[in-house]
Protein backbone atom coordinates (compact mmCIF):
# COMPACT_ATOMS: atom_id res chain seq x y z
CA UNK A 1 0.00 0.00 0.00
CA UNK A 2 1.29 3.49 -0.94
CA UNK A 3 0.79 6.29 1.55
CA UNK A 4 0.61 9.86 0.25
CA UNK A 5 2.67 12.68 1.73
CA UNK A 6 -0.43 14.33 3.16
CA UNK A 7 -1.50 11.05 4.75
CA UNK A 8 1.95 10.63 6.27
CA UNK A 9 1.70 14.09 7.82
CA UNK A 10 -1.74 13.29 9.19
CA UNK A 11 -0.45 10.25 11.03
CA UNK A 12 1.60 12.52 13.30
CA UNK A 13 -1.29 14.89 13.95
CA UNK A 14 -3.67 14.91 16.90
CA UNK A 15 -6.31 12.16 16.75
CA UNK A 16 -9.93 13.06 17.55
CA UNK A 17 -9.66 10.76 20.59
CA UNK A 18 -6.76 12.81 21.95
CA UNK A 19 -3.84 10.62 20.83
CA UNK A 20 -1.19 11.58 18.31
CA UNK A 21 -2.36 9.24 15.57
CA UNK A 22 -5.07 10.29 13.06
CA UNK A 23 -6.93 13.61 12.87
CA UNK A 24 -9.92 12.15 11.00
CA UNK A 25 -12.31 9.45 12.00
CA UNK A 26 -10.55 6.05 12.46
CA UNK A 27 -13.02 4.18 10.29
CA UNK A 28 -12.74 6.66 7.39
CA UNK A 29 -9.01 6.00 7.33
CA UNK A 30 -9.37 2.22 7.62
CA UNK A 31 -11.57 2.18 4.48
CA UNK A 32 -8.42 2.86 2.46
CA UNK A 33 -6.65 -0.21 3.82
CA UNK A 34 -6.10 -3.23 1.53
CA UNK A 35 -8.57 -6.09 1.46
CA UNK A 36 -6.21 -8.97 2.30
CA UNK A 37 -5.86 -9.26 6.08
CA UNK A 38 -2.13 -10.03 5.98
CA UNK A 39 -1.43 -6.85 3.98
CA UNK A 40 -3.68 -4.90 6.31
CA UNK A 41 -1.70 -6.02 9.33
CA UNK A 42 1.61 -5.14 7.70
CA UNK A 43 0.50 -1.63 6.72
CA UNK A 44 -1.02 -0.86 10.11
CA UNK A 45 2.24 -1.78 11.80
CA UNK A 46 4.37 0.18 9.31
CA UNK A 47 2.21 3.28 9.72
CA UNK A 48 2.45 3.16 13.50
CA UNK A 49 -1.30 2.88 14.07
CA UNK A 50 -0.43 0.10 16.48
CA UNK A 51 2.77 -1.51 17.59
CA UNK A 52 3.83 -5.15 17.02
CA UNK A 53 3.05 -5.81 20.69
CA UNK A 54 -0.62 -5.15 19.94
CA UNK A 55 -0.45 -7.71 17.13
CA UNK A 56 1.20 -10.21 19.48
CA UNK A 57 -1.62 -9.81 21.98
CA UNK A 58 -4.26 -10.07 19.27
CA UNK A 59 -2.56 -13.14 17.88
CA UNK A 60 -2.56 -14.82 21.31
CA UNK A 61 -6.22 -14.00 21.97
CA UNK A 62 -7.28 -15.14 18.52
CA UNK A 63 -5.33 -18.40 18.71
CA UNK A 64 -7.16 -19.31 21.90
CA UNK A 65 -10.51 -18.65 20.24
CA UNK A 66 -9.59 -20.53 17.08
CA UNK A 67 -8.20 -23.52 18.97
CA UNK A 68 -11.48 -23.84 20.78
CA UNK A 69 -13.44 -23.47 17.54
CA UNK A 70 -11.31 -26.16 15.90
CA UNK A 71 -11.81 -28.55 18.80
CA UNK A 72 -15.55 -27.93 19.00
CA UNK A 73 -15.95 -28.44 15.25
CA UNK A 74 -14.02 -31.72 15.42
CA UNK A 75 -15.77 -33.12 18.48
CA UNK A 76 -19.21 -31.63 17.95
CA UNK A 77 -19.65 -32.68 14.36
CA UNK A 78 -22.51 -30.19 14.04
CA UNK A 79 -24.23 -31.40 17.22
CA UNK A 80 -24.92 -28.21 19.19
CA UNK A 81 -25.62 -30.04 22.47
CA UNK A 82 -22.31 -31.88 22.23
CA UNK A 83 -20.49 -28.61 21.48
CA UNK A 84 -22.14 -26.93 24.48
CA UNK A 85 -21.13 -29.84 26.73
CA UNK A 86 -17.57 -29.53 25.46
CA UNK A 87 -17.59 -25.77 26.21
CA UNK A 88 -18.71 -26.46 29.77
CA UNK A 89 -15.91 -28.99 30.25
CA UNK A 90 -13.34 -26.49 28.95
CA UNK A 91 -14.68 -23.81 31.28
CA UNK A 92 -14.57 -26.21 34.25
CA UNK A 93 -10.93 -27.02 33.49
CA UNK A 94 -10.06 -23.33 33.60
CA UNK A 95 -9.59 -22.91 29.86
CA UNK A 96 -8.71 -24.93 26.78
CA UNK A 97 -4.95 -24.69 27.31
CA UNK A 98 -5.27 -26.09 30.81
CA UNK A 99 -7.53 -28.93 29.67
CA UNK A 100 -5.31 -29.96 26.76
CA UNK A 101 -2.07 -29.65 28.73
CA UNK A 102 -3.52 -31.81 31.52
CA UNK A 103 -4.74 -34.46 29.09
CA UNK A 104 -1.97 -34.58 26.48
CA UNK A 105 0.91 -32.42 27.75
CA UNK A 106 1.92 -28.90 26.83
CA UNK A 107 2.77 -29.88 23.24
CA UNK A 108 -0.97 -30.26 22.56
CA UNK A 109 -1.22 -26.46 22.55
CA UNK A 110 1.54 -26.18 19.94
CA UNK A 111 -0.24 -28.82 17.83
CA UNK A 112 -3.44 -26.77 17.67
CA UNK A 113 -1.50 -23.61 16.82
CA UNK A 114 0.30 -25.36 13.96
CA UNK A 115 -2.97 -26.78 12.67
CA UNK A 116 -4.49 -23.31 12.51
CA UNK A 117 -1.47 -21.69 10.90
CA UNK A 118 -0.46 -24.37 8.42
CA UNK A 119 -3.72 -26.10 7.57
CA UNK A 120 -6.69 -25.02 5.52
CA UNK A 121 -8.90 -24.52 8.55
CA UNK A 122 -10.09 -20.89 8.42
CA UNK A 123 -6.66 -19.46 7.70
CA UNK A 124 -8.10 -16.37 6.08
CA UNK A 125 -10.62 -16.03 8.91
CA UNK A 126 -7.80 -16.36 11.41
CA UNK A 127 -5.76 -13.58 9.77
CA UNK A 128 -8.81 -11.37 9.57
CA UNK A 129 -9.55 -11.84 13.24
CA UNK A 130 -5.97 -11.03 14.17
CA UNK A 131 -6.10 -7.85 12.09
CA UNK A 132 -9.41 -6.69 13.53
CA UNK A 133 -8.45 -7.60 17.07
CA UNK A 134 -5.15 -5.79 16.64
CA UNK A 135 -6.85 -2.67 15.34
CA UNK A 136 -9.32 -2.66 18.23
CA UNK A 137 -6.55 -3.16 20.76
CA UNK A 138 -4.59 -0.33 19.14
CA UNK A 139 -7.59 2.00 19.26
CA UNK A 140 -8.19 1.17 22.89
CA UNK A 141 -4.53 1.95 23.56
CA UNK A 142 -4.90 5.17 21.61
CA UNK A 143 -7.75 6.28 23.88
CA UNK A 144 -5.78 5.23 26.93
CA UNK A 145 -2.80 7.32 25.79
CA UNK A 146 -5.09 10.31 25.54
CA UNK A 147 -6.10 9.82 29.15
CA UNK A 148 -2.36 9.53 29.99
CA UNK A 149 -2.95 6.96 32.68
CA UNK A 150 -2.71 3.23 33.26
CA UNK A 151 -4.67 0.88 35.51
CA UNK A 152 -1.76 -1.59 35.70
CA UNK A 153 -0.47 -2.11 39.22
CA UNK A 154 3.01 -2.55 37.76
CA UNK A 155 3.19 1.05 36.47
CA UNK A 156 5.04 2.39 33.45
CA UNK A 157 6.79 0.19 30.92
CA UNK A 158 10.46 -0.63 31.27
CA UNK A 159 10.92 -2.52 28.03
CA UNK A 160 14.48 -3.73 27.40
CA UNK A 161 15.92 -3.85 23.90
CA UNK A 162 16.92 -6.89 21.88
CA UNK A 163 14.66 -9.46 23.49
CA UNK A 164 15.14 -12.79 21.73
CA UNK A 165 11.46 -13.60 22.28
CA UNK A 166 8.57 -11.94 24.05
CA UNK A 167 5.90 -14.66 24.12
CA UNK A 168 6.74 -17.00 26.99
CA UNK A 169 5.14 -19.83 28.92
CA UNK A 170 6.15 -20.38 32.54
CA UNK A 171 5.06 -23.46 34.47
CA UNK A 172 3.82 -23.15 38.05
CA UNK A 173 2.23 -25.16 40.84
CA UNK A 174 -0.90 -23.46 42.30
CA UNK A 175 0.49 -22.44 45.69
CA UNK A 176 1.12 -19.09 47.37
CA UNK A 177 4.89 -19.68 47.03
CA UNK A 178 4.43 -18.92 43.31
CA UNK A 179 2.91 -15.50 44.02
CA UNK A 180 5.50 -13.33 42.18
CA UNK A 181 5.47 -15.61 39.12
CA UNK A 182 1.67 -15.87 38.98
CA UNK A 183 0.63 -12.33 39.96
CA UNK A 184 2.95 -10.87 37.31
CA UNK A 185 0.47 -12.00 34.66
CA UNK A 186 -2.77 -10.37 35.91
CA UNK A 187 -1.08 -7.39 37.59
CA UNK A 188 1.03 -6.44 34.57
CA UNK A 189 4.63 -6.96 35.70
CA UNK A 190 5.53 -9.08 32.67
CA UNK A 191 3.98 -6.51 30.37
CA UNK A 192 5.88 -3.74 32.14
CA UNK A 193 9.14 -5.44 31.21
CA UNK A 194 8.22 -6.02 27.55
CA UNK A 195 6.97 -9.60 27.84
CA UNK A 196 3.78 -11.44 27.00
CA UNK A 197 3.81 -14.33 29.48
CA UNK A 198 1.27 -17.07 30.02
CA UNK A 199 1.60 -18.99 33.26
CA UNK A 200 0.81 -22.69 32.84
CA UNK A 201 -0.59 -24.67 35.76
CA UNK A 202 1.31 -27.92 36.30
CA UNK A 203 -0.10 -30.99 38.11
CA UNK A 204 2.89 -31.83 40.32
CA UNK A 205 6.63 -31.28 40.81
CA UNK A 206 7.64 -34.38 38.89
CA UNK A 207 5.84 -32.91 35.88
CA UNK A 208 7.71 -29.63 36.36
CA UNK A 209 11.04 -31.47 36.43
CA UNK A 210 10.22 -33.64 33.40
CA UNK A 211 8.91 -30.69 31.43
CA UNK A 212 12.07 -28.70 32.20
CA UNK A 213 14.33 -31.52 31.00
CA UNK A 214 12.20 -31.94 27.86
CA UNK A 215 12.33 -28.19 27.14
CA UNK A 216 8.56 -27.96 26.89
CA UNK A 217 8.18 -24.53 28.52
CA UNK A 218 10.40 -21.47 28.76
CA UNK A 219 10.97 -21.30 32.52
CA UNK A 220 9.64 -22.66 35.78
CA UNK A 221 8.48 -22.21 39.31
CA UNK A 222 10.61 -24.77 41.18
CA UNK A 223 11.26 -25.87 44.73
CA UNK A 224 14.62 -24.34 45.68
CA UNK A 225 16.40 -27.73 46.01
CA UNK A 226 15.25 -28.80 42.53
CA UNK A 227 17.83 -26.88 40.45
CA UNK A 228 20.55 -28.53 42.54
CA UNK A 229 19.02 -32.00 42.24
CA UNK A 230 18.31 -31.77 38.50
CA UNK A 231 21.70 -30.27 37.66
CA UNK A 232 23.49 -33.04 39.56
CA UNK A 233 21.22 -35.80 38.24
CA UNK A 234 19.71 -36.71 41.62
CA UNK A 235 16.56 -38.71 40.91
CA UNK A 236 16.59 -37.83 37.21
CA UNK A 237 18.80 -37.27 34.19
CA UNK A 238 21.46 -34.65 34.87
CA UNK A 239 20.34 -31.41 33.23
CA UNK A 240 21.80 -27.97 34.06
CA UNK A 241 19.25 -25.66 35.73
CA UNK A 242 19.90 -22.24 37.24
CA UNK A 243 18.13 -20.81 40.27
CA UNK A 244 17.57 -17.22 39.20
CA UNK A 245 15.76 -15.76 42.20
CA UNK A 246 13.90 -16.85 45.32
CA UNK A 247 10.12 -16.67 45.11
CA UNK A 248 9.26 -16.83 48.79
CA UNK A 249 10.67 -17.25 52.24
CA UNK A 250 8.75 -19.03 55.02
CA UNK A 251 5.15 -19.72 53.93
CA UNK A 252 4.88 -23.43 54.84
CA UNK A 253 3.48 -25.31 57.82
CA UNK A 254 3.24 -28.70 59.48
CA UNK A 255 -0.46 -29.54 59.49
CA UNK A 256 -1.89 -32.50 61.39
CA UNK A 257 -5.23 -34.26 60.95
CA UNK A 258 -7.77 -32.96 63.46
CA UNK A 259 -8.19 -36.44 64.96
CA UNK A 260 -4.70 -36.09 66.45
CA UNK A 261 -5.25 -32.66 68.03
CA UNK A 262 -5.00 -33.98 71.61
CA UNK A 263 -1.95 -36.19 71.09
CA UNK A 264 0.55 -34.29 68.90
CA UNK A 265 2.58 -31.77 70.88
CA UNK A 266 6.14 -32.31 69.59
CA UNK A 267 8.23 -34.21 67.04
CA UNK A 268 8.29 -37.49 68.98
CA UNK A 269 4.49 -37.66 68.72
CA UNK A 270 4.65 -38.23 64.96
CA UNK A 271 5.94 -41.78 65.34
CA UNK A 272 4.05 -44.18 63.06
CA UNK A 273 2.46 -41.36 61.05
CA UNK A 274 1.98 -41.23 57.31
CA UNK A 275 3.21 -37.78 56.29
CA UNK A 276 2.89 -36.04 52.94
CA UNK A 277 5.46 -33.70 51.39
CA UNK A 278 5.32 -32.19 47.90
CA UNK A 279 8.49 -33.78 46.50
CA UNK A 280 11.60 -35.62 47.78
CA UNK A 281 13.85 -32.71 46.69
CA UNK A 282 11.95 -30.02 48.57
CA UNK A 283 12.50 -27.78 51.58
CA UNK A 284 9.41 -29.47 52.98
CA UNK A 285 11.03 -32.90 53.05
CA UNK A 286 14.32 -31.52 54.40
CA UNK A 287 12.69 -29.38 57.10
CA UNK A 288 10.36 -32.20 58.14
CA UNK A 289 13.30 -34.58 58.54
CA UNK A 290 15.23 -31.92 60.44
CA UNK A 291 12.31 -31.52 62.87
CA UNK A 292 11.51 -35.20 63.38
CA UNK A 293 15.15 -36.07 64.08
CA UNK A 294 15.22 -33.63 67.00
CA UNK A 295 12.48 -35.74 68.59
CA UNK A 296 14.55 -38.89 68.35
CA UNK A 297 12.75 -40.24 65.28
CA UNK A 298 14.42 -41.74 62.24
CA UNK A 299 12.52 -40.23 59.30
CA UNK A 300 13.27 -43.31 57.17
CA UNK A 301 12.00 -45.94 59.61
CA UNK A 302 9.79 -44.37 62.31
CA UNK A 303 7.37 -42.62 59.94
CA UNK A 304 6.32 -42.94 56.31
CA UNK A 305 7.14 -39.86 54.23
CA UNK A 306 5.91 -39.82 50.64
CA UNK A 307 5.20 -37.30 47.88
CA UNK A 308 1.71 -35.81 47.64
CA UNK A 309 0.88 -33.15 45.01
CA UNK A 310 -0.12 -30.06 47.02
CA UNK A 311 -3.58 -29.77 45.39
CA UNK A 312 -4.34 -33.35 46.53
CA UNK A 313 -3.15 -32.94 50.10
CA UNK A 314 -6.36 -31.80 51.80
CA UNK A 315 -8.39 -34.52 50.10
CA UNK A 316 -5.90 -37.16 51.24
CA UNK A 317 -6.05 -35.88 54.80
CA UNK A 318 -9.85 -35.88 54.66
CA UNK A 319 -9.82 -39.49 53.45
CA UNK A 320 -7.42 -40.53 56.22
CA UNK A 321 -4.60 -41.40 53.80
CA UNK A 322 -2.17 -39.09 55.59
CA UNK A 323 -1.94 -38.18 59.27
CA UNK A 324 0.07 -35.04 58.71
CA UNK A 325 1.79 -33.01 56.03
CA UNK A 326 4.43 -30.37 55.59
CA UNK A 327 2.97 -28.53 52.63
CA UNK A 328 3.10 -25.16 50.95
CA UNK A 329 0.20 -22.86 51.57
CA UNK A 330 -2.61 -22.28 50.94
CA UNK A 331 -3.22 -25.98 51.59
CA UNK A 332 -2.37 -25.87 55.29
CA UNK A 333 -4.90 -23.09 55.70
CA UNK A 334 -7.34 -24.89 53.43
CA UNK A 335 -7.19 -27.92 55.76
CA UNK A 336 -8.16 -25.63 58.64
CA UNK A 337 -10.89 -24.02 56.51
CA UNK A 338 -12.34 -27.45 55.76
CA UNK A 339 -12.02 -28.42 59.45
CA UNK A 340 -9.94 -31.51 58.69
CA UNK A 341 -6.61 -30.36 60.14
CA UNK A 342 -4.84 -27.96 62.48
CA UNK A 343 -1.59 -26.05 62.09
CA UNK A 344 0.96 -27.64 64.40
CA UNK A 345 3.83 -25.36 63.46
CA UNK A 346 4.72 -22.73 60.87
CA UNK A 347 8.05 -23.52 59.24
CA UNK A 348 9.30 -20.04 60.12
CA UNK A 349 9.44 -21.40 63.68
CA UNK A 350 12.00 -23.94 62.46
CA UNK A 351 14.00 -21.47 60.38
CA UNK A 352 12.84 -17.89 60.10
CA UNK A 353 13.67 -16.62 56.62
CA UNK A 354 14.20 -20.02 55.03
CA UNK A 355 13.82 -20.28 51.25
CA UNK A 356 11.09 -22.35 49.69
CA UNK A 357 10.37 -21.86 46.00
CA UNK A 358 12.34 -20.24 43.23
CA UNK A 359 12.24 -19.00 39.66
CA UNK A 360 14.44 -21.20 37.49
CA UNK A 361 15.37 -21.82 33.88
CA UNK A 362 17.60 -24.27 32.05
CA UNK A 363 21.13 -23.28 31.13
CA UNK A 364 20.40 -24.06 27.47
CA UNK A 365 17.37 -21.74 27.44
CA UNK A 366 19.31 -18.97 29.17
CA UNK A 367 22.13 -19.31 26.63
CA UNK A 368 19.66 -19.03 23.75
CA UNK A 369 17.70 -16.15 25.29
CA UNK A 370 20.03 -14.14 27.55
CA UNK A 371 18.19 -10.82 27.22
CA UNK A 372 14.77 -12.39 27.63
CA UNK A 373 15.98 -14.33 30.67
CA UNK A 374 17.22 -11.13 32.25
CA UNK A 375 13.92 -9.37 31.51
CA UNK A 376 11.67 -12.10 32.91
CA UNK A 377 13.82 -12.51 36.02
CA UNK A 378 13.68 -8.75 36.52
CA UNK A 379 9.89 -8.75 36.14
CA UNK A 380 9.56 -11.46 38.79
CA UNK A 381 11.96 -9.73 41.19
CA UNK A 382 9.96 -6.54 40.63
CA UNK A 383 6.77 -8.41 41.51
CA UNK A 384 8.41 -9.93 44.59
CA UNK A 385 9.21 -6.45 45.85
CA UNK A 386 5.58 -5.45 45.38
CA UNK A 387 4.33 -8.62 47.08
CA UNK A 388 6.67 -8.17 50.04
CA UNK A 389 4.83 -4.98 51.02
CA UNK A 390 2.01 -5.97 53.44
CA UNK A 391 -0.11 -3.12 52.08
CA UNK A 392 -0.42 -4.96 48.75
CA UNK A 393 -1.32 -8.40 50.09
CA UNK A 394 -5.13 -8.17 49.87
CA UNK A 395 -4.99 -6.86 46.31
CA UNK A 396 -2.68 -9.74 45.38
CA UNK A 397 -4.92 -12.30 47.09
CA UNK A 398 -7.82 -11.10 44.95
CA UNK A 399 -5.78 -11.69 41.78
CA UNK A 400 -4.50 -15.12 42.83
CA UNK A 401 -7.84 -16.76 43.65
CA UNK A 402 -8.97 -17.00 40.02
CA UNK A 403 -9.62 -20.52 38.72
CA UNK A 404 -6.69 -20.44 36.30
CA UNK A 405 -4.31 -19.50 39.11
CA UNK A 406 -4.73 -20.85 42.68
CA UNK A 407 -8.49 -21.53 42.48
CA UNK A 408 -8.96 -21.11 46.24
CA UNK A 409 -11.46 -19.27 48.48
CA UNK A 410 -10.46 -15.65 49.12
CA UNK A 411 -10.48 -16.02 52.95
CA UNK A 412 -7.95 -18.86 52.68
CA UNK A 413 -5.47 -16.95 50.51
CA UNK A 414 -5.92 -13.72 52.48
CA UNK A 415 -5.23 -15.60 55.74
CA UNK A 416 -1.90 -16.82 54.35
CA UNK A 417 -0.77 -13.53 52.81
CA UNK A 418 -1.84 -11.25 55.66
CA UNK A 419 -0.81 -13.62 58.47
CA UNK A 420 -4.15 -13.24 60.24
CA UNK A 421 -5.44 -16.80 60.44
CA UNK A 422 -7.25 -19.49 62.41
CA UNK A 423 -5.02 -22.37 63.45
CA UNK A 424 -7.72 -25.05 63.70
CA UNK A 425 -7.41 -25.28 67.48
CA UNK A 426 -9.71 -22.37 68.24
CA UNK A 427 -6.99 -19.70 68.17
CA UNK A 428 -6.70 -16.64 65.94
CA UNK A 429 -3.07 -15.98 65.07
CA UNK A 430 -1.44 -12.80 63.81
CA UNK A 431 1.90 -13.56 62.13
CA UNK A 432 2.54 -10.84 59.50
CA UNK A 433 5.66 -12.60 58.21
CA UNK A 434 4.00 -16.00 57.86
CA UNK A 435 5.16 -15.68 54.24
CA UNK A 436 7.60 -13.25 52.70
CA UNK A 437 8.84 -12.51 49.19
CA UNK A 438 12.53 -11.71 49.38
CA UNK A 439 14.05 -12.63 45.99
CA UNK A 440 17.71 -12.68 47.08
CA UNK A 441 19.23 -16.17 46.60
CA UNK A 442 21.77 -16.42 49.41
CA UNK A 443 24.61 -18.80 48.61
CA UNK A 444 24.22 -20.13 52.16
CA UNK A 445 20.73 -21.36 51.20
CA UNK A 446 22.38 -23.62 48.62
CA UNK A 447 24.86 -24.89 51.19
CA UNK A 448 22.19 -25.75 53.79
CA UNK A 449 20.13 -27.56 51.14
CA UNK A 450 23.16 -29.49 49.92
CA UNK A 451 24.17 -30.40 53.46
CA UNK A 452 20.75 -31.91 54.15
CA UNK A 453 20.72 -33.81 50.88
CA UNK A 454 23.97 -35.39 52.05
CA UNK A 455 22.67 -35.99 55.57
CA UNK A 456 19.62 -37.91 54.35
CA UNK A 457 21.54 -39.73 51.64
CA UNK A 458 19.69 -38.00 48.82
CA UNK A 459 23.03 -36.86 47.41
CA UNK A 460 26.30 -38.85 47.40
CA UNK A 461 29.08 -37.32 49.44
CA UNK A 462 31.34 -37.22 46.39
CA UNK A 463 28.95 -34.79 44.69
CA UNK A 464 28.89 -32.47 47.70
CA UNK A 465 31.18 -29.71 46.46
CA UNK A 466 29.31 -27.10 48.48
CA UNK A 467 31.09 -24.00 47.21
CA UNK A 468 30.84 -25.02 43.56
CA UNK A 469 27.16 -25.91 43.83
CA UNK A 470 26.37 -22.54 45.37
CA UNK A 471 28.52 -20.67 42.88
CA UNK A 472 27.33 -22.45 39.73
CA UNK A 473 23.60 -22.89 40.37
CA UNK A 474 22.46 -19.91 42.50
CA UNK A 475 22.67 -16.72 40.39
CA UNK A 476 23.08 -14.43 43.38
CA UNK A 477 25.13 -11.73 41.61
CA UNK A 478 22.58 -11.35 38.82
CA UNK A 479 19.66 -11.16 41.25
CA UNK A 480 21.45 -8.43 43.22
CA UNK A 481 22.17 -6.50 40.02
CA UNK A 482 18.53 -6.62 38.95
CA UNK A 483 17.35 -5.64 42.42
CA UNK A 484 19.57 -2.55 42.29
CA UNK A 485 18.20 -1.62 38.86
CA UNK A 486 14.70 -1.80 40.35
CA UNK A 487 15.59 0.41 43.29
CA UNK A 488 15.62 -2.47 45.76
CA UNK A 489 18.43 -2.91 48.28
CA UNK A 490 19.97 -6.38 48.13
CA UNK A 491 22.44 -7.59 50.76
CA UNK A 492 26.11 -6.81 50.19
CA UNK A 493 27.19 -10.31 51.24
CA UNK A 494 26.77 -13.48 49.18
CA UNK A 495 26.25 -15.78 52.17
CA UNK A 496 25.48 -15.55 55.87
CA UNK A 497 25.26 -17.66 59.00
CA UNK A 498 21.89 -19.44 58.88
CA UNK A 499 20.26 -19.75 62.30
CA UNK A 500 17.65 -22.48 62.76
CA UNK A 501 15.64 -23.59 65.78
CA UNK A 502 18.08 -26.29 66.90
CA UNK A 503 21.41 -25.28 65.36
CA UNK A 504 23.23 -22.90 63.01
CA UNK A 505 25.01 -23.39 59.71
CA UNK A 506 28.42 -21.86 59.18
CA UNK A 507 28.50 -21.61 55.36
CA UNK A 508 32.26 -21.92 55.40
CA UNK A 509 32.03 -25.51 56.69
CA UNK A 510 28.82 -27.36 55.73
CA UNK A 511 30.48 -30.76 56.13
CA UNK A 512 31.17 -30.07 59.81
CA UNK A 513 27.55 -28.97 60.21
CA UNK A 514 26.30 -32.33 58.91
CA UNK A 515 28.67 -34.23 61.18
CA UNK A 516 27.46 -32.29 64.21
CA UNK A 517 23.82 -32.96 63.33
CA UNK A 518 24.37 -36.68 62.95
CA UNK A 519 26.32 -36.81 66.20
CA UNK A 520 23.60 -34.98 68.14
CA UNK A 521 20.41 -36.27 66.54
CA UNK A 522 21.42 -39.26 64.45
CA UNK A 523 21.07 -39.69 60.71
Amino acid sequence: MTVSTSASILVDAQCYCGGNHLPQDHWEFLESMPEHPADWISDLVKMGVYQPTALDLANTLTQVEMREALLLKTIGGGNLEREQFCRELIREAGGLDQAMAAAFGVNAIEFFSNTIRNGDYSRREFLKRVAVAGALIAMASCTQEAANQSTDTAGAADTPANLEKTDLKIGFIPITCATPIVMSEPLGFYKKHGLNVSVVKMPNWAAVRDSAIAGELDAYHMLSPMPIAITLGLGSTAFPIKLASIENINGQAITVAIKHKDTVKGPADFKGFKIGVPFPFSMHNLLLRYYLATGGLNPDTDVQIFPVPPPDSVAKMTAGEIDAMLMPDPFNQRAVYEKVGFIHMLTKELWDGHPCCAFAASQSWIDANPNTFRAVNKAIIDAAGHANDPANRKEIAGALIERKYLNQPLPVVEAVLTGEFEDGLGNTQNVPDRIGFDPYPWKSFAKWISSQLVRWELMPTDKANYDQIAQDIFLTDLAAELQKELGQTPPSQLERKETLKFDSLDPKNPAAYVSAQVKQFGK
